[in-house]
C-alpha cells in the first residue's frame, strides 16, 4: 500500500535533534588521538615578498613541534585554483597571505608560537583601490558561470537617445564578507598512505579533487568528510587555504592536524564579494516600457586569480529590451582574491537594476508594480527561448494584495510620523533553476526499510529531510521508512551545495535511483536476499543537453521601512517576499531559506559594508564588532509566500532552487523604500545615517 506523499509537507529537521543537543560534529569538533592544532602566521604587508624567516623563538616555546615555511614545507603540485599555492615560494601577493604555520600540542601554544615567528619582507608599492578611471580596468572573456563577459542587441545608444524618458543611474557598493556562524575548519590525518579530512565545506567532492592534485593522489586515496556545516554562502563552496595547510602539516608531522580559521582572519582568506560599481541606463516610452536598457559593471580581483561576479547578467534576462548593453570590466589589484557569495551576480546586479527601474517609474509616473508588468517579455530576451515557468507578474501583484500595495500615497517624503518618514518599496527577484549530474544510491533491507546514499552537503538548509522525502515517494513508503547517509566522498559522488542547485541536483538523482528500486522490487515475490537489494542511479543523460527552456525562479519583493529625520537612522518595519520556485518540497525549511535570505537582505541593504585600508591594504571590518550583520531586532516582521507552480520542464519534482532568491531584491526593495520614505535617493550601499542624515531635507 502506498504511503502518503512525503513531499509538500513540512517535515521537521532530520537532525534538528542531534543539533540541539550538541551531538552533530562539526569539523572542529573530530580530535583524533594524537591530534595536534595549527595556527598560520600572515603577511603583515600588502605585496612584496619574504627575504628572511627567524623561527628560533618560536620552536623554543613548550610544545611546539614543527613551524612550516615556504623553505621547509612539503612541495606540493600546481593546483589550479593559486589561492591554494600555499608556502611554496617567498611571494606575497596581499595582506593576509598566508607565509608561515606553527603546529603544536595546543591551540594556545600554536598561537603563542605564531606571534613569537619574526618574518623580513622586501616591500612592493601596493594598488588595492578601485576606481572608475583606474588604468588596469581591462573586459575580461567571461564571467562567471561562462557567461560572456559582453553581451550586445540592438543598438543601444540609438534607441537611448531617442527615449522619451532616460534614467542614468550610478550606484556603488563596498565589499562584503560572507561570515557564516561556523569559521572554516579543517582536521587531517594521513592513514597507511590515505588522507583523511574533516572539514567545512560545501562540497567534499571539491575538496577531495583539490587534495588529490596537490598532493598527487588517486582518487581512492582521499577521503574528504563534510557531515554537519554551520552555514557558508558561498565562502566554502570551494577548497580553502586551511584544509590544505592541515593536510601539508599533517604529512610533515605525520601526526593529525587540526586548523580553525580565526574569525577575523575570513575576511582576506576564504573570499568575499567584490566590491562594485555599476551603471544602469533605461530609455522608455512615456508610457514606462523599456526600449534600451544598459548595465555596466566595473568590479575587481586579485592579481593571482581573476573573479568575475556575473552582475550584469540579469539585465540579458528580466525585462523587454530590444536594444541592450550588458558589459563587466575588472580591475586586478593587490587584495585577496573575492568568491562566491549569496546568489553572486544576481544580488548586486538585481540592486542596480531595480533601483533605476523605480527611477523609471518616478519619472514616468507609472506605480513601480505596473511598471514592472509592463515590461514582461514573452521569451528570455538574451536567448529568445521560451520560459519553462515565468510567474513574476504573479508574484509582483499577488504580493502587492498582501502588503496592502494598493493604500500606498505614491509621493515621496508625505507619510510622517514625528521625526520619522515612512515609505514602501518593491523590487523584483530572479535566479536560474540549475541542475548538475548526480549519483545515488538506494538500498531495500529485509525489514522493510530503505538506506539513500549520494554525497549531498547539508549546509543548515535542510538537505537531509527534503532527500528523505523525495525518497519516500519514489519508493511509496512512509518518511519514517527511509534512513539518508550524506557528506562523504566515500558515498555516490555529487555535486556541491551551492548555485541553489542542491535539491534538484542530488533529488533528481534519488528518485531516479529509488524508482528503479522500487520498480526491481515489485518484481520480488517472496523474501528480499539476506543482502537486500541495491540500485544505483545517476542523472549524466539527463543533464548532458543544454535545456531548450529558460528556467528560472521568480520573486517579488515589498518593504516598508522608516527613517529618522533626526539621527538619519533607517530601521524596516516589515519585509514581505513572493516568490514563484516550482513546487515546493518542505513548506517549514522553504520559509526558513525565504526570509535567511531577506534577512541577509536587509544587511546588505543598511549595515553589511567592509572598506579597504588604501595605505593598510587590508579590510578595515574584519569581525562581527565592525562588520555589522542583523539581528533578531533588526527583523521585526518578516513574511514569505509563494504561488504554486507546475512547472513540467524542471526534474522530477518539479522544485527550482530557493536558497538564494531571498536576497536577490531584498536590498532594493529597501533603498526603493527608503526613496519614497525621504524624497532622496541615496543609491550608494550600505544605507547608514552618514550617507543618508546630509541628504535628508
Amino acid at each position: 500500500m502506498t504511503s502518503a506523499p512525503a513531499s509538500g509537507t513540512p517535515a521537521v529537521r532530520r537532525e534538528a535533534r542531534a543539533k540541539v543537543t550538541g551531538t552533530a560534529r562539526y569539523a572542529a569538533d573530530h580530535t583524533p588521538r594524537g591530534c595536534a592544532h595549527g595556527w598560520p602566521v600572515r603577511a603583515t604587508v600588502a605585496r612584496g615578498r619574504v627575504t628572511a624567516i627567524d623561527t628560533a623563538a618560536a620552536t623554543a616555546l613548550p610544545g611546539v613541534i614543527a613551524v612550516l615555511t615556504h623553505e621547509n614545507a612539503p612541495r606540493v603540485h600546481q593546483p589550479d585554483d593559486a589561492t591554494l599555492a600555499l608556502l611554496q615560494d617567498a611571494e606575497v601577493p596581499h595582506r593576509g597571505w598566508y607565509v608561515a604555520l606553527v603546529v603544536a600540542e595546543t591551540l594556545h601554544e600554536a598561537r603563542a608560537a605564531a606571534d613569537a615567528v619574526r618574518i623580513e619582507y622586501d616591500i612592493d608599492e601596493h594598488d588595492v583601490r578601485l576606481t572608475a578611471d583606474h588604468p588596469g580596468i581591462y573586459t575580461p572573456e567571461k564571467a562567471n558561470g561562462g557567461y560572456p563577459a559582453v553581451r550586445e542587441r540592438g543598438d543601444f545608444d540609438a534607441a537611448f537617445a531617442a527615449a522619451a524618458v532616460r534614467v542614468d543611474a550610478a550606484c556603488t557598493m563596498t565589499a562584503q564578507h560572507n561570515h557564516p556562524m561556523e569559521p572554516h575548519a579543517s582536521t587531517a590525518r594521513w592513514e597507511d598512505g590515505r588522507l583523511v579530512v574533516h572539514d567545512s565545506s560545501q562540497g567534499s567532492n571539491a575538496v577531495r579533487e583539490a587534495l588529490t592534485r596537490l598532493f598527487g593522489l588517486e582518487r581512492q586515496q582521499v577521503t574528504v568528510v563534510s557531515d554537519h556545516v554551520g552555514g557558508g554562502f558561498g565562502c566554502k563552496g570551494t577548497p580553502r587555504p586551511h584544509v590544505v595547510l592541515a593536510a601539508m602539516a599533517a604529512r610533515h608531522t605525520g601526526r593529525p592536524v587540526k586548523i580553525s580559521v580565526p574569525r577575523r582572519e575570513m575576511a582576506t582568506v576564504v573570499g568575499h564579494r567584490a566590491p562594485m560599481l555599476q551603471r544602469v541606463r533605461l530609455g522608455a516610452g512615456s508610457d514606462g516600457v523599456i526600449g534600451a536598457l544598459a548595465h555596466e559593471v566595473i568590479t575587481q580581483s586579485s592579481r593571482i586569480k581573476e573573479f568575475v561576479e556575473q552582475a550584469a547578467v540579469p539585465a540579458r534576462v528580466m525585462y523587454t529590451s530590444p536594444n541592450s548593453r550588458t558589459v563587466h570590466r575588472l580591475a586586478a589589484l593587490d587584495v585577496p582574491t573575492p568568491s562566491w557569495m549569496r546568489a553572486p551576480g544576481e544580488t548586486p546586479g538585481m540592486y542596480a537594476l531595480e533601483s533605476a527601474m523605480d527611477e523609471l517609474a518616478v519619472a514616468t509616473g507609472v506605480d513601480p508594480v505596473e511598471l514592472r508588468l509592463r515590461n514582461e517579455p514573452d521569451a528570455e530576451p538574451d536567448s529568445g527561448r521560451p520560459f519553462s515557468s515565468r510567474n513574476l507578474a504573479r508574484c509582483l501583484r499577488e504580493g502587492a494584495r498582501r502588503f496592502g500595495w494598493q493604500q500606498r500615497d505614491p509621493r515621496p517624503g508625505v507619510r510622517r510620523e514625528g521625526n520619522l518618514l515612512v515609505g514602501s518599496g518593491v523590487a523584483s527577484a530572479m535566479y536560474p533553476a540549475l541542475i548538475v549530474a548526480s549519483t545515488a544510491s538506494a538500498h531495500a533491507d529485509r525489514d522493510g526499510t530503505f538506506l539513500v546514499r549520494t554525497n549531498a552537503t547539508d549546509i543548515g538548509t535542510g538537505a537531509r529531510t527534503v532527500l528523505a522525502q523525495i525518497a519516500a515517494d519514489a519508493l511509496g513508503v512512509s518518511l519514517d521508512a527511509v534512513r539518508i547517509d550524506i557528506g562523504s566522498t566515500d558515498l555516490p559522488a555529487a555535486p556541491l551545495a551551492g548555485g541553489s542547485a542542491g535539491t534538484a541536483s542530488w533529488g533528481s538523482a534519488v528518485h531516479k535511483a529509488c524508482s528503479e528500486l522500487a520498480a526491481r522490487l515489485a518484481g520480488f515475490a517472496g523474501e528480499l536476499p539476506p543482502e537486500g537489494v541495491t540500485v544505483t542511479a545517476d542523472t549524466e543523460a539527463e543533464t548532458r543537453e543544454e535545456p531548450p527552456f529558460a528556467r528560472y525562479a521568480f520573486g517579488a519583493h515589498f518593504a516598508e521601512v522608516q527613517a529618522d529625520t533626526v539621527t538619519g537612522e533607517v530601521r524596516v518595519r516589515r519585509l514581505l517576499g513572493m516568490y514563484a520556485a516550482g513546487r515546493i518540497l518542505n513548506p517549514r525549511t522553504a520559509r526558513s531559506q525565504f526570509i535567511g535570505g531577506m534577512t541577509m537582505g536587509l544587511g546588505m541593504a543598511l549595515m553589511e559594508g567592509s572598506t579597504m585600508d588604501a595605505a593598510f591594504g587590508d579590510f578595515a571590518e574584519c569581525d562581527l564588532a565592525s562588520y555589522h550583520v542583523p539581528v533578531c531586532a533588526d527583523v521585526p516582521e518578516i513574511e514569505a509566500h509563494w504561488i504554486s507552480e507546475d512547472d513540467r520542464h524542471l526534474n522530477p519534482m518539479g522544485s527550482k532552487g530557493i536558497g538564494e532568491i531571498g536576497i536577490v531584491g531584498t536590498a532594493a526593495a529597501i533603498a526603493n523604500a527608503v526613496h519614497h520614505a525621504v524624497g532622496v535617493r541615496v543609491r550608494d550601499l550600505p544605507l547608514t545615517p552618514d550617507r543618508l542624515l546630509p541628504r535628508l531635507p
